[in-house]
């Protein structure tokens, strides 16, 4: 029989972690093929997409692709970051994974500076999670800690996120151990920091909003009815960030936004009901989207651009859109209370 040596330390100390950043994803560009690009893998993922797969990607290939990536990639084009050519998102993610590894190397996590990696990927398009886990694995991580950026959990975004990396890791031979982060929709951290933000961005707007809209992202209404848990946990958020701010329950409302296609989606639709506040009379209003991590188009162009158009043509007076939580320092204290929560006892 032959025995086979090793000569790495197999210490638990010596063993590297990585934590993995992840978020939806963009395009590489504002132009038609890259848009096009981006909204077919998108839209192929049977959890976003759960119509009858040969009718949808007849639809898709034949009707969607053809016009919807010109219309879109010019709500990219007017919120694109030119100085790095690329969407906010990816800026933002970036950054929220750099500001991570800064605050492993200053010691903010606890003593793990020295085998934690830190590297970050997008479910669609680029950088790509296969590319962000083949890195880490390259580095040494025997462990990967996965933070899907999604505080509330729904099928269509963290189990879909989850699905692409089990693919990567089935292709592997030599897998690292996954731990997938839970979902942080109702943690203390993360509901001071939305409830922060929101009372910061009212004092620099300067007015008193007559209603505060909570808009989360929309799902079709059947993914509700199959038991999503996605619509309970908005609207559990929504009440700790309405408790924290001492408001009755009309003056914050939870609405979904960015609904697609003729299917029912959840209800209230963000985009209907702020043209009904306008038209009931409400005059100052502010819209905050505490389900997302970062800015991006649904954030800066939906919210920011065309739904306070909407407010305005109906007679609103002031409209303030409120930042994501970002790579601020609040935005960061909640990644990082998502790390060292799921790192304790890990490393």
């Amino acid at each position: 029989m032959t025995i086979l040596h090793s000569d790495v330390d197999g210490s638990a100390n010596s063993r590297k972690t990585g934590v993995l950043l992840s978020n939806l994803g963009t395009p590489d560009g504002t132009d038609y093929w890259s848009v096009r690009r981006y909204l077919a893998e998108f839209l192929s993922d049977r959890r976003v997409i759960e119509a009858p797969r040969l009718l949808w990607l007849f639809i898709l290939n034949a009707l969607i692709l053809t016009a919807r990536p010109q219309r879109k990639g010019k709500d990219y084009a007017a919120i694109w970051n030119r100085d790095r050519n690329e969407s906010p998102l990816k800026t933002i993610t970036r950054s929220q994974a750099e500001k991570l590894r800064q605050s492993i190397r200053d010691g903010l996590l606890g003593d793990t500076k020295s085998n934690v990696i830190v590297d970050w990927g997008m479910r669609y398009g680029n950088p790509s999670l296969k590319a962000a886990t083949e890195r880490l694995v390259a580095r040494g991580c025997e462990r990967i800690l996965f933070v899907p950026l999604y505080p509330q959990y729904s099928a269509a975004t963290s189990a879909t996120a989850c699905d692409k990396l089990f693919e990567v890791l089935a292709s592997m031979r030599n897998q690292p151990a996954l731990r997938v982060a839970a979902p942080y929709y109702d943690q203390d951290t993360y509901i001071n920091a939305i409830a922060g933000s929101l009372t910061e961005r009212l004092l620099r707007a300067g007015f008193e909003p007559d209603v505060i809209v909570a808009s989360f992202h929309g799902m079709p209404l059947s993914t509700h009815v199959a038991g999503d848990p996605y619509y309970a946990h908005c609207h559990r958020t929504a009440d700790l960030i309405r408790t924290r701010l001492g408001l009755p329950q009309e003056r914050l409302i939870v609405t979904f936004q960015s609904r697609f296609g003729r299917a029912e989606w959840l209800k209230p639709y963000t985009d209907e009901t702020i043209k009904a506040l306008a038209a009931k009379g409400a005059r100052r209003i502010a819209v905050v989207t505490p389900g997302f991590s970062a800015d991006c188009l649904e954030t800066i162009e939906e919210i920011g651009q065309e739904n306070a158009k909407y407010f305005f043509d109906e007679g609103g007076e002031a409209f303030a859109r409120v930042d994501c939580l970002n790579d601020s320092d609040d935005g960061m204290r909640v990644i990082e209370a998502v790390v060292r929560r799921e790192l304790s006892g890990w490393v």
